[in-house]
């Protein structure tokens, strides 16, 4: 999410996959991470609180209907099965949950899970 609303080297490649695939989904965690993100560019005066406020809503209203729980015991599974964090593997977990694959920049989770995940881009 935070590519797609902050220009970054990867916001191409997000705009790229929303507009071939627009119904994105992810467990409720993206909330809280993609938070962290915007008070890091709010503290380091990259970007103003209002417009984090304003990313954060747009953000929650693209998702609406597309949050999910996941299951505990699945994600502590992936957990102790990797070296991933249990928040990684939260969307590790939906993407199975749902039958699809995970779409990620993240070096570590591409590693860990390849059946499971797609490069962002790639």
């Amino acid at each position: 999410m935070a590519y797609l609303y902050l220009s970054t080297e990867r916001t191409r490649f997000a705009e790229a996959l929303l507009e071939k695939d627009p119904e994105w989904t992810a467990p409720v965690l993206w909330r809280s991470e993609l938070r962290n993100i915007l008070a890091t560019y709010v503290r380091r005066r990259l970007l103003g609180f209002e417009a984090a406020r304003d990313i954060h809503a747009e953000a929650e209203h693209f998702l609406a209907g597309g949050e999910y729980d996941v299951d505990s015991t699945r994600v502590l599974e992936l957990a102790r099965d990797s070296e991933c964090s249990a928040y990684d593997c939260e969307f590790v977990a939906l993407a199975i949950q749902l039958g699809v694959r995970l779409v990620t920049a993240d070096a570590k989770v591409l590693r860990a899970f390849p059946r499971q995940t797609i490069a962002l881009g790639g």
